[in-house]
């Protein structure tokens, strides 16, 4: 900013009021100001002006797979509502690894963001708690916290795998295959437990022999698929906990041209063109972003030291049919 008021012959101050497009500064003045910060190439450093003014303006954003439609679209609604509140997002990817995360976490820290969101990897979250990141507000999504206490927004994992395992048995199938990811995951054992209820409510009891536990993408899910389709007494239709499991079953089905109905968490593009019969779990992932950094905004806001209750709110399912049952 010196430079660009010596080439003007200015002050430093005029040079800022200009940029702040100050009514006081004459027309001619603002011009020359201008045209020195153009034959200069300056640009204010934002990160060094909101830490002076108190906060980077930047908050940071951790999900575990990128690749997942999923966490494109709570990103969406993150960058949504942080937009609205002026700031930027800073976004990392764990691939499921709690020492990735641990890295990415306290390097956002290091940068000084205003607070984080993070769709936590592993099974204790102590590395996540506000004392051990100095008190910088946090959030978490998808997944509740372990160990530590968190502002967090879920969601309704259990219901929604319940309902449309429920539509299956009401289809008249009584041999469910369960695709799930790994039971460690809140999301895995919360479907899990719902598949399971439904069964119980019909009066039912799940075969152990059609359950397939720990599978983590579409390959695996194929796999896992194939090999209940081929054996004896196959399933007739197949629960699948996320959309890239979903995905590997179809693989399956297509493969072996068998007649079996499909349900799963998670909508997904052209889903409704498949001609396949599929029980989708949809629910805006939007919405879990713009609620997490809501939440979040409300910490900073709330200030340090602040004592804020940690709360929880979990974002609604409804099920989608496609296509018609084979049956």
């Amino acid at each position: 900013m010196r430079d660009v008021a010596a080439r003007a012959q200015v002050s430093a101050m005029t040079v800022s009021r200009v940029l702040k497009d100050d009514s006081r500064v004459s027309e001619a003045t603002r011009e020359r100001v201008l045209s020195a910060v153009d034959a200069l190439g300056y640009r204010r450093n934002e990160t060094a002006r909101r830490l002076r003014l108190g906060g980077s303006g930047m908050i940071g954003l951790v999900v575990t797979n990128l690749a997942n439609p999923f966490y494109s679209r709570l990103a969406l609604g993150v960058q949504e509502v942080a937009y609205e509140h002026g700031l930027r997002v800073l976004l990392s990817n764990t691939a499921e690894q709690v020492d990735r995360e641990r890295g990415l976490v306290e390097d956002l820290a290091a940068r000084q963001v205003d607070g984080m969101i993070v769709v936590p990897a592993g099974g204790s979250h102590r590395h996540l708690a506000p004392a051990a990141l100095r008190g910088m507000p946090i959030v978490l999504a998808s997944r509740p916290p372990a160990g530590m206490d968190a502002d967090c927004v879920l969601v309704d994992d259990f219901d929604g795998a319940e309902e449309a395992t429920g539509r299956l048995i009401e289809d008249g199938h009584r041999r469910i295959g369960f695709l799930g990811n790994p039971p460690a995951l809140y999301t895995g054992a919360e479907r899990f437990r719902g598949y399971w209820a439904a069964h119980e409510a019909a009066g039912l009891a799940p075969d152990e022999r059609h359950v397939r536990r720990g599978l983590v993408d579409v390959p695996t899910a194929e796999r896992a698929a194939l090999d209940l389709l081929r054996g004896t007494d196959a399933p007739t239709a197949l629960f699948c906990t996320n959309n890239r499991l979903t995905q590997g079953a179809i693989r399956a089905v297509r493969a072996l041209g068998v007649p079996v109905a499909l349900a799963g968490f998670d909508d997904f593009d052209l889903a409704d063109v498949l001609g396949l019969p599929l029980t989708i779990v949809s629910y805006d992932a939007d919405e879990i972003g713009r609620r997490a950094c809501q939440m979040l905004i409300d910490r900073i806001n709330a200030g340090p030291g602040t004592p804020l209750p940690a709360r929880r709110t979990v974002v609604p399912t409804q099920v989608i049919r496609y296509g018609t049952d084979p049956r």
